[in-house]
């Protein structure tokens, strides 16, 4: 690790580290069915605190993981956006995905692309990745408006391999970005 990342400003939001202020707010989202209609299960309040600390000991090792989202302008937890690795068995296994998880105030302000946006910046001029994936169940339409608004484009469809056969969500789709800068050069 040679940077670290634990603080993005945009027009309108704080990407930070996570406090432990966000573990309530960031429960009530995990615990949301409407949020959460695009994953195979909500998350109690002992699972959502487990991914805060996931969350958290990747940010000590790599110097950048999933920001907590706040609105700027009123210090309102919105939920979080940042980079991931994903999982073996899907397309871009290993690699950098970049994510996000908003709680249902805050959709359609256009937050989720304005975060996605700035983890990119992170991702290919701060990290110097040379790709970025993004992956969702296919079902999700809003998450995959997101990545192409942030110019991602769909590589593969492909069953998700932690989701039981014949589960309306298992049916996947990811999408990638190269670095334009490492193709400019």
């Amino acid at each position: 690790m040679t940077a670290r990342f634990d603080t993005i400003r945009t027009k309108r939001l704080l990407m930070r580290r996570w406090r432990d202020a966000d573990r309530e707010p960031f429960a009530a989202l995990n615990g949301d069915p409407e949020t959460l209609k695009y994953f195979p299960a909500t998350l109690d309040r002992a699972g959502s605190d487990a991914l805060v600390d996931v969350i958290e000991t990747r940010f000590e090792q790599q110097g950048f993981g999933l920001w907590a989202l706040e609105v700027t302008a009123t210090g309102q937890f919105i939920g979080f956006t940042g980079l991931n690795q994903l999982p073996e068995g899907v397309p871009g296994a290993g690699g950098m995905e970049i994510g996000w998880r908003l709680a249902k105030p805050a959709w359609h302000h256009g937050y989720a692309t304005e975060a996605a946006t700035a983890a990119l910046e992170v991702a290919f001029r701060g990290v110097g990745l040379a790709e970025i994936w993004s992956m969702t169940a296919v079902l999700n339409e809003p998450s995959q408006a997101v990545m192409r608004r942030i110019g991602l484009t769909e590589i593969a469809r492909f069953d998700h391999p932690h989701i039981p056969p014949g589960h309306p969500l298992r049916p996947h789709v990811s999408y990638h970005l190269d670095n334009p800068a490492a193709a400019a050069s």
